[in-house]
């Protein structure tokens, strides 16, 4: 496939979603290719390359969990050991669970923390300690090990076991574990560090309709191990290029043994009716997608997406990034992933097609839900369901950091089956998954989305 094509299909669905800036890589046949398109920022516009730095979001979840893997294998680490063998100072609303809680819990979303923490630390040395004592705060949603949650959570705290292991900071750490040995060298942390390079910003729709810069580029440094690196789209292929390899760098390097990069992609806990994956590795996402198996990770931070995805038995990689939110950048993506699988390797993804509107099922999910920081409202008019997805108000008031505008209600599918599962068939969430959770008495009392446990509050 020659770069033209590739290049037309991105400029003009990027064109199609109102995308400021894009880039997209692809690794295939032992060659990379790029398409880039529109600029950096509206207000200061510079053309978007393979390397203009994007921040990541959660895509910086793999590069913790491998930090660790290398740990791991150096021996400072065991999987199966608690977390308070690493970070003693832990203390948890529930004291049995913070003696309790592994590290391979961590990595694979199983401890039982929520989606994240809302408090701010500060941006010194200190700050991922103060967000740890912090933790005591947040209320578990599961006992540890009793099902799969996506938390941000866990990944800083499994953060915090690399400060304590290292006596490094998080991202000195990071650096010299697997940046630096990797020459991952477009790959910073630190807004110091990106303001001398060439950096996209990220985008949102304005009252008027028109895009804005977000005045917020990052997330607080707390939140760096599971979502604060930043990074360009040159980069994320050699990162995948070292993950589709045997544990060495380029340079002929040993970064981590190839059992435990491997072990990375292996299935630890399956997912049900899951957009994200079929199941968690360590680290990573793992997905059939149309009887291929795929490995990756998708991020997003307010008005920039990121995702990376990899075909191991193809030796196939793509990264797609973007700046414009809080649904196009996704959608964009999403779509430009989808079309390089079926362009590339002939691997169509196909979505399940929902069941005819069913008032009764309707009248049993129609309710109030919410987490930590978010919460879904799923309303009927009768003829249909739909969804609306919202940061907290209170969240909002009690923050000075610019956060995402909220999507507007969107409409909702029940999946065929026994399992409760649903699907969004229209908006900026549009082909997300999840699944409703029934109590004893087979009354629904939770709703998951992505990965993430919204507890029913209201009928």
């Amino acid at each position: 496939m020659s770069y033209e094509v590739l290049r037309g299909f991105v400029e003009s669905t990027a064109k199609e979603f109102g995308i400021p800036g894009a880039a997209v890589g692809v690794w295939r046949d032992g060659r990379e290719v790029y398409a880039c398109h529109g600029v950096t920022s509206v207000d200061n516009p510079l053309p978007v390359d393979e390397r203009t730095l994007f921040v990541l979001g959660s895509v910086t979840k793999p590069w913790t969990a491998t930090a660790l893997m290398r740990l791991v294998g150096d021996g400072r680490v065991e999987l199966d050991a608690p977390v308070r063998r690493y970070v003693p100072e832990l203390v948890l609303s529930d004291e049995q669970a913070a003696a309790e809680i592994t590290v391979s819990q961590l990595l694979n979303h199983t401890a039982g923390l929520d989606w994240r923490l809302s408090v701010e630390t500060g941006e010194g040395d200190d700050a991922l300690a103060a967000y740890v004592a912090k933790m005591a705060e947040s209320e578990l949603i599961a006992s540890p090990g009793a099902r799969a949650s996506y938390s941000q959570m866990g990944y800083n705290l499994a953060g915090r076991i690399i400060e304590n292991v290292t006596g490094l900071t998080y991202e000195q750490a990071v650096g010299s574990l697997l940046l630096e040995p990797l020459g991952l060298s477009d790959s910073v942390f630190a807004p110091a560090d990106a303001m001398t390079r060439r950096f996209a910003v990220g985008h949102n729709l304005g009252e008027d309709g028109t895009l804005t810069v977000v005045r917020q580029w990052k997330d607080t440094r707390a939140n760096n191990p599971g979502g604060g690196g930043v990074s360009s789209v040159a980069d994320q292929l050699r990162w995948a290029r070292f993950h589709l390899g045997d544990g060495r760098a380029e340079s002929g390097e040993r970064v981590l043994p190839a059992e435990l990069l491997l072990r990375q992609q292996e299935p630890t806990v399956e997912l049900r009716g899951s957009s994200l994956a079929d199941a968690f590795g360590i680290g990573w996402f793992l997905r059939d997608v149309d009887g291929v198996r795929t490995v990756g990770h998708g991020g997003s931070v307010n008005g920039q997406f990121v995702d990376l995805l990899m075909v191991p038995e193809r030796n196939f990689a793509v990264v797609t990034a973007s700046n414009a939110g809080p649904d196009a950048g996704l959608a964009f993506n999403q779509a430009v992933v989808r079309w390089v699988l079926e362009t590339y390797l002939g691997v169509v993804e196909r979505e399940p097609e929902p069941l005819p509107y069913d008032e009764v099922r309707a009248r049993e999910v129609v309710g109030s839900y919410a987490n930590e920081l978010m919460t879904l409202t799923i309303a009927t008019d009768g003829a249909e369901l739909t969804m609306a997805c919202d940061i907290k108000p209170e969240i909002r008031a009690a923050t000075n950091t610019e956060l995402p505008p909220d999507l507007p209600p969107a409409r909702l599918g029940l999946l065929p089956g026994d399992e409760d599962e649903y699907i969004v068939t229209s908006g900026g969430l549009q082909g997300q998954r999840g699944f409703f959770n029934r109590d004893d008495s087979g009354t629904v009392a939770g709703a998951d989305l992505a990965g993430r446990l919204f507890t029913r509050v209201r009928a």
